[in-house]
């Protein structure tokens, strides 16, 4: 596996390569899988007695298409920002999902479990269509003229007043105006942010004050060990070896250290379900600066968090 990585790697060196390894990255073309993903951080905040009618909101990393922000905007969110470092969706595959989800939310459809998407996270408890979506609210989010302001938006994403707003790269803070965002969520997406304590710190600038984040988080290996855990093994030169000419790859940090950096941007955390996975690996064949982790983040292969950010 090491090898294979190693290779992959290496090869998005050469010209053309790296474009055929970024064609897309699997999940959010599906729209019972957008569905699925935003009813789940909606169900979440809800438990967590957080504020479920939010009129803004911010994802990080979007991926094959907006079909995640599409299907909070006809929840009943007004305004829905998709930040990226590449662009993968396009206006076709938007709209074609933005149909699908019409019809899910139309159907009052349960939210599609883990025998469907087993990979997904984080696992709920019951998967009714979420009562907090009342008949009044979404008879206003999916009227015609809502609809058609929606379809509009997918096509034209650059338009100020577009309901979309759709950046791709972003890296700073100042892409959009401060305290402007109710909630910002990501789905196994910031496991592969470089700048960690920039994007917590964005994320804090952009919140409004009590606007809470909500973040599922993975910290396996995506393919590149044998064991789950096994990329905290490779030394930082082999790491970079593997990563090669991608624009993003895997950052290798481990639970704490999001929990350390919302702590740091004066987060307060109401939500830290962690999945665990029994570690195979001794500490002492670790690469030498994860040799001093702790148990707990060796043994923390996901996380769903959601934290409020202070007046």
């Amino acid at each position: 596996m090491k090898l294979k990585a190693l290779v992959r790697g290496v090869s998005t060196y050469f010209p053309g390569v790296s474009a055929c390894l970024s064609n897309g990255t699997g999940g959010t073309d599906s729209a019972r899988y957008c569905y699925s993903i935003w009813l789940r951080h909606l169900v979440m905040a809800v438990n967590n007695g957080l504020n479920s009618d939010v009129k803004t909101v911010a994802e990080l990393g979007p991926g094959d298409s907006l079909g995640v922000g599409i299907a909070a905007l006809l929840s009943g969110c007004e305004r829905y920002f998709a930040f990226d470092v590449v662009r993968y969706a396009h206006a076709e595959r938007n709209l074609k999902v933005f149909d699908e989800l019409v019809t899910l939310f139309r159907a009052r459809a349960d939210i599609p479990a883990n025998n469907e998407f087993p990979e997904i996270k984080p696992i709920l408890g019951t998967h009714g269509f979420p009562k907090i979506l009342t008949e009044k609210r979404l008879n206003d989010a999916l009227s015609e003229h809502r609809l058609d302001q929606i379809r509009k938006s997918i096509v034209n994403t650059d338009c100020q007043n577009s309901l979309i707003r759709y950046k791709v790269p972003w890296y700073e803070a100042s892409i959009i105006e401060g305290e402007s965002i109710d909630l910002i969520f990501s789905q196994a997406v910031l496991e592969h942010v470089d700048d960690l304590p920039n994007t917590y710190r964005a994320m804090r600038l952009w919140l409004k004050p009590s606007g809470y984040v909500s973040n599922q988080i993975d910290f396996r290996c995506h393919g590149t060990a044998d064991e789950w855990n096994g990329h905290w093994r490779y030394s930082d030169l082999t790491w970079t070896l593997m990563r090669g000419g991608r624009a993003y790859f895997l950052n290798r940090e481990p639970h704490s250290t999001h929990i350390r950096l919302l702590e740091k941007e004066n987060f307060r955390i109401v939500c830290n379900k962690t999945v665990k996975s029994e570690s195979k690996l001794p500490k002492n064949i670790l690469a030498r600066r994860f040799r001093l982790m702790s148990d707990g983040d060796l043994n923390t292969s996901g996380a769903f968090i959601q934290a409020v950010k202070y007046p």
